[in-house]
């Protein structure tokens, strides 16, 4: 079965995926409509993919499909998702689930008490460098800490700016959704359910997102502490995961670079390792696989909806405050 892949939302991450469709296996997956509201969007379709048709409005992409990408704003993630259940269809939301947490609750129990076909794109799901990270992580012994941060120019990073309409305003927007939730559900995955102890969001006057967080938490028994902020490097952003055994200590940064801590206290990268924009289409193709599968009834280790409101359960506990 060859799936038909629909997007609504071709932003940033809605023309990603849609690059790394084209140049999927055929066979296994095409792309069958795109829609996004604004005038903009129809030119830099038919620049990056000239035979995929613009369709009128969502109902069209989710007719024509049989797995449906949602990359809107957070806002409308719900009514697109419901929409494509109604018609029989998977679904691919990007994160959060929404703005609206009670509203993401029960979305999720709908989803599940009906058995639908969804997932969420965290794209670690898929990621080399994660699968290296997990396979060291069986020698390190009992975990004793873990660490993660994030830290940026200017948020949003200067590849985003076009999205900063709601990218930067607390309602939606901010790193802590939209970076570090990647972070946290690689810490729900390798060591367990997460428990927030405290959190602190500190925000700039009017309606802006956070500028800087601090969280403890557990992931399992482990305690896990948090940190992110803006205007702290030069780089257009900067991240690590590292995890503290009992024998040693592994690492993932900047994304995609896992790395092994030797006795001497040096840091050897794994040998394959490649930057994030080398790695990202590697990681792609493994999200769009898993996707056919999914859309085709096959059990696959994408990012459930359920672990995915884990996630933003704590992202929204922290910029609560």
């Amino acid at each position: 079965m060859t799936v038909a892949l629909g997007v609504i939302g071709f932003g940033i991450m809605g023309e990603r995926l849609l690059r790394a469709a084209l140049a999927h296996d055929p066979a296994v997956l095409r792309l069958s409509g795109v829609w996004d509201p604004a005038p903009e969007a129809a030119a830099r379709l038919a620049a990056a993919a000239p035979d995929v048709a613009m369709l009128r409005s969502p109902d069209d992409v989710i007719a024509a499909c049989d797995a449906l990408y949602i990359a809107t704003p957070p806002s409308s993630h719900l009514l697109y998702a419901r929409a494509a259940f109604a018609a029989g269809k998977a679904v691919f939301l990007e994160k959060p689930l929404a703005e609206d947490l009670p509203a993401a609750r029960s979305f999720v129990a709908e989803a599940e008490a009906k058995g639908e076909r969804a997932a969420v794109n965290f794209p670690m799901a898929s990621s080399p460098a994660v699968a290296q990270i997990a396979a060291w992580q069986a020698g390190l012994g009992a975990p004793q800490a873990l660490t993660i941060h994030a830290d940026f120019a200017t948020w949003p990073r200067g590849w985003q700016q076009a999205a900063a309409g709601w990218l930067a305003q607390r309602a939606e927007g901010g790193f802590t959704r939209e970076v570090l939730s990647h972070f946290l559900f690689l810490t729900r995955r390798q060591l367990g359910p997460l428990s927030l102890i405290e959190g602190r969001a500190t925000y700039p006057a009017g309606t802006g997102s956070e500028t800087a967080i601090t969280a403890r938490l557990k992931a399992g028994d482990v305690p896990v502490h948090v940190t992110g902020s803006v205007g702290t490097t030069a780089l257009d952003e900067t991240n690590g995961w590292l995890l503290e055994g009992e024998t040693g200590a592994i690492r993932l940064r900047d994304w995609s670079i896992a790395e092994k801590q030797a006795p001497d206290g040096s840091w050897h990268t794994a040998p394959d390792a490649l930057p994030n924009p080398a790695m990202r289409p590697l990681v792609l193709r493994g999200q769009l696989d898993k996707l056919a599968a999914l859309t085709r009834g096959e059990r696959v280790d994408l990012a459930t909806l359920r672990e995915a409101l884990e996630v933003q359960e704590i992202v929204e506990a922290i910029l609560a405050g």
